[in-house]
Protein backbone atom coordinates (compact mmCIF):
# COMPACT_ATOMS: atom_id res chain seq x y z
CA UNK A 1 0.00 0.00 0.00
CA UNK A 2 1.00 3.47 -0.92
CA UNK A 3 0.41 6.63 1.17
CA UNK A 4 -1.04 9.18 -1.18
CA UNK A 5 -2.12 13.06 -0.89
CA UNK A 6 -5.90 11.93 -0.81
CA UNK A 7 -5.09 9.81 2.18
CA UNK A 8 -4.23 12.76 3.93
CA UNK A 9 -7.62 14.89 4.00
CA UNK A 10 -9.39 12.74 6.79
CA UNK A 11 -5.85 13.03 9.20
CA UNK A 12 -5.98 16.86 8.12
CA UNK A 13 -9.60 17.08 8.89
CA UNK A 14 -8.88 15.55 12.82
CA UNK A 15 -6.13 17.74 13.24
CA UNK A 16 -8.00 20.54 12.86
CA UNK A 17 -10.83 19.59 14.73
CA UNK A 18 -8.93 18.89 17.34
CA UNK A 19 -6.99 21.73 17.33
CA UNK A 20 -9.63 24.19 17.35
CA UNK A 21 -11.15 22.34 20.43
CA UNK A 22 -8.00 23.23 21.76
CA UNK A 23 -7.62 26.46 20.79
CA UNK A 24 -4.27 26.07 19.20
CA UNK A 25 -3.02 26.76 15.11
CA UNK A 26 -1.10 24.01 13.83
CA UNK A 27 0.64 22.60 11.09
CA UNK A 28 0.12 19.04 9.29
CA UNK A 29 3.17 17.41 7.36
CA UNK A 30 3.02 13.47 5.95
CA UNK A 31 5.86 12.24 4.73
CA UNK A 32 6.44 8.95 2.72
CA UNK A 33 9.03 5.85 3.90
CA UNK A 34 11.60 8.18 2.37
CA UNK A 35 10.88 11.21 3.66
CA UNK A 36 9.62 13.10 0.89
CA UNK A 37 6.38 15.11 1.37
CA UNK A 38 3.15 13.92 0.30
CA UNK A 39 0.79 16.53 1.55
CA UNK A 40 0.93 19.56 4.15
CA UNK A 41 -1.74 21.71 5.62
CA UNK A 42 -1.27 25.30 7.56
CA UNK A 43 -4.06 26.47 9.48
CA UNK A 44 -4.33 30.25 8.86
CA UNK A 45 -2.94 31.45 12.49
CA UNK A 46 -0.56 28.53 12.42
CA UNK A 47 3.19 30.08 12.74
CA UNK A 48 5.32 30.71 9.71
CA UNK A 49 7.91 28.76 10.82
CA UNK A 50 5.29 25.73 11.44
CA UNK A 51 5.44 24.31 7.81
CA UNK A 52 9.41 24.14 7.67
CA UNK A 53 9.42 22.38 11.41
CA UNK A 54 6.26 19.90 10.91
CA UNK A 55 8.18 18.71 7.72
CA UNK A 56 11.43 18.34 9.71
CA UNK A 57 10.17 16.27 12.38
CA UNK A 58 7.69 13.81 9.99
CA UNK A 59 11.32 13.43 7.92
CA UNK A 60 12.97 12.92 11.33
CA UNK A 61 10.61 10.12 12.11
CA UNK A 62 10.69 8.48 8.63
CA UNK A 63 14.58 8.59 8.86
CA UNK A 64 15.09 7.04 12.33
CA UNK A 65 12.44 5.20 12.58
CA UNK A 66 13.01 3.03 8.89
CA UNK A 67 16.33 2.46 10.59
CA UNK A 68 15.48 0.45 13.98
CA UNK A 69 12.54 -0.43 15.98
CA UNK A 70 14.09 1.60 18.93
CA UNK A 71 12.72 4.93 17.59
CA UNK A 72 8.82 4.52 17.72
CA UNK A 73 8.35 8.07 17.72
CA UNK A 74 9.52 11.98 17.69
CA UNK A 75 10.04 11.80 21.55
CA UNK A 76 11.63 8.68 21.89
CA UNK A 77 14.60 10.15 19.21
CA UNK A 78 14.84 13.36 20.89
CA UNK A 79 15.55 11.59 24.53
CA UNK A 80 18.31 8.84 22.83
CA UNK A 81 19.79 11.86 21.36
CA UNK A 82 19.62 14.22 24.38
CA UNK A 83 21.36 11.21 26.36
CA UNK A 84 23.93 9.79 24.24
CA UNK A 85 25.46 12.33 21.69
CA UNK A 86 23.43 15.62 21.33
CA UNK A 87 25.69 16.51 19.08
CA UNK A 88 24.84 14.49 16.12
CA UNK A 89 21.33 15.42 16.46
CA UNK A 90 22.36 18.73 15.44
CA UNK A 91 24.63 17.41 13.35
CA UNK A 92 22.46 15.82 11.48
CA UNK A 93 20.45 18.41 11.26
CA UNK A 94 23.26 20.46 9.24
CA UNK A 95 24.17 18.17 6.74
CA UNK A 96 20.58 16.89 5.81
CA UNK A 97 19.61 20.75 5.27
CA UNK A 98 17.73 21.14 8.33
CA UNK A 99 15.25 18.18 8.09
CA UNK A 100 16.08 16.87 11.19
CA UNK A 101 14.37 17.90 14.25
CA UNK A 102 12.47 15.36 17.19
CA UNK A 103 10.06 16.41 18.85
CA UNK A 104 6.11 15.18 20.32
CA UNK A 105 3.33 15.05 17.64
CA UNK A 106 5.76 12.59 15.06
CA UNK A 107 4.56 8.66 14.39
CA UNK A 108 5.49 6.39 11.55
CA UNK A 109 2.45 5.23 9.84
CA UNK A 110 1.95 1.69 9.06
CA UNK A 111 0.14 -0.66 7.07
CA UNK A 112 0.46 -4.06 8.13
CA UNK A 113 4.55 -4.55 8.67
CA UNK A 114 5.09 -2.12 5.72
CA UNK A 115 5.93 1.41 7.33
CA UNK A 116 4.25 3.66 4.77
CA UNK A 117 4.97 6.65 5.79
CA UNK A 118 5.27 8.98 9.08
CA UNK A 119 3.26 12.56 9.81
CA UNK A 120 4.22 15.44 12.58
CA UNK A 121 2.28 18.46 13.81
CA UNK A 122 3.88 21.38 14.64
CA UNK A 123 2.50 24.28 16.32
CA UNK A 124 1.86 24.07 19.75
CA UNK A 125 3.47 23.09 22.83
CA UNK A 126 5.27 19.12 22.19
CA UNK A 127 2.55 18.04 24.54
CA UNK A 128 -0.41 19.54 22.48
CA UNK A 129 0.84 18.43 19.48
CA UNK A 130 1.40 14.59 20.48
CA UNK A 131 -2.27 15.18 21.84
CA UNK A 132 -3.85 16.09 18.59
CA UNK A 133 -1.92 13.73 16.31
CA UNK A 134 -2.83 10.81 18.12
CA UNK A 135 -6.36 12.01 18.69
CA UNK A 136 -6.07 12.35 14.70
CA UNK A 137 -4.31 9.24 14.31
CA UNK A 138 -6.80 7.02 15.73
CA UNK A 139 -9.40 8.91 14.55
CA UNK A 140 -8.66 8.05 11.22
CA UNK A 141 -7.29 4.61 11.71
CA UNK A 142 -3.90 4.98 11.57
CA UNK A 143 -1.53 2.34 12.54
CA UNK A 144 1.86 3.84 14.50
CA UNK A 145 2.98 0.56 14.98
CA UNK A 146 3.98 -2.66 12.67
CA UNK A 147 1.09 -5.38 12.51
CA UNK A 148 3.57 -8.36 14.23
CA UNK A 149 5.68 -6.93 16.93
CA UNK A 150 9.50 -7.69 16.45
CA UNK A 151 10.78 -5.60 19.04
CA UNK A 152 12.75 -7.54 21.74
CA UNK A 153 11.88 -6.90 25.65
CA UNK A 154 15.37 -4.91 25.83
CA UNK A 155 14.00 -2.63 23.30
CA UNK A 156 10.72 -2.01 24.88
CA UNK A 157 12.42 -1.56 28.02
CA UNK A 158 14.52 1.16 27.14
CA UNK A 159 11.80 2.73 25.31
CA UNK A 160 9.30 2.61 28.65
CA UNK A 161 12.60 4.16 30.23
CA UNK A 162 12.33 7.30 28.19
CA UNK A 163 8.86 7.48 28.48
CA UNK A 164 8.99 7.32 31.94
CA UNK A 165 11.71 10.03 32.07
CA UNK A 166 10.07 12.15 30.03
CA UNK A 167 6.97 12.23 32.42
CA UNK A 168 4.96 9.90 30.45
CA UNK A 169 5.37 6.68 32.50
CA UNK A 170 1.46 5.80 31.62
CA UNK A 171 2.42 5.42 27.61
CA UNK A 172 4.28 1.90 26.91
CA UNK A 173 5.66 0.12 23.90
Amino acid sequence: MKLRARDCRPFFDAVDEKAKEMGVAVTTAVVGPEGNLIALERMDDAGFITPDTAIAKAYTVAAFRSMSPRFPDGLVIQQWFKERNPQLMANASVFSNGKIAASGGSHPVFHGNEMIGAYAISGATSGQDEEIAEYARKKVGWDKAAADDTVTEGVKQHINDIYSKMGLGDRKL
